[in-house]
């Protein structure tokens, strides 16, 4: 009988370490994949919320423009080249393309 005692009492050390390790997966999980997703979205909405008329845009779709309208709709109207306007939602603009052409723009190459 005392055999079975000391069994009993190792299996129940073992399913709390199962517990541990699966709560500090999760941990893991949560802040190499979920925090980072958040913060970006989070970026992103915040990006398109402050979108004004005039600001060189790219869209996900690789379109390049300039914002002629911004619409209270949540649509822009965007000028691709004069005269051709094509209206997008705030979503459609990528937010990682436009600050890297704007960068871009921005810096002189050296001559």
């Amino acid at each position: 009988m005392t055999q079975f005692v000391l069994l009993d009492a190792q299996g129940g050390g073992a399913g709390t370490m199962q517990l541990v390790l699966l709560g500090g997966m999760l941990v893991v999980f949560w802040l190499f994949m979920i925090r980072p997703q958040a913060k970006k979205a989070k970026l992103a909405k915040q990006f398109q919320e402050n979108l004004q008329k005039g600001d060189k845009i790219v869209t996900i779709a690789g379109i390049h423009g300039k914002i002629n309208k911004v619409n209270e709709d949540g649509t822009i109207e965007m000028e691709t080249s004069p005269g051709s306007y094509i209206k997008i939602e705030k979503s459609a603009i990528s937010l990682e393309w436009t600050q890297n052409i704007n960068k871009a723009a921005t810096t002189t190459p050296a001559k």
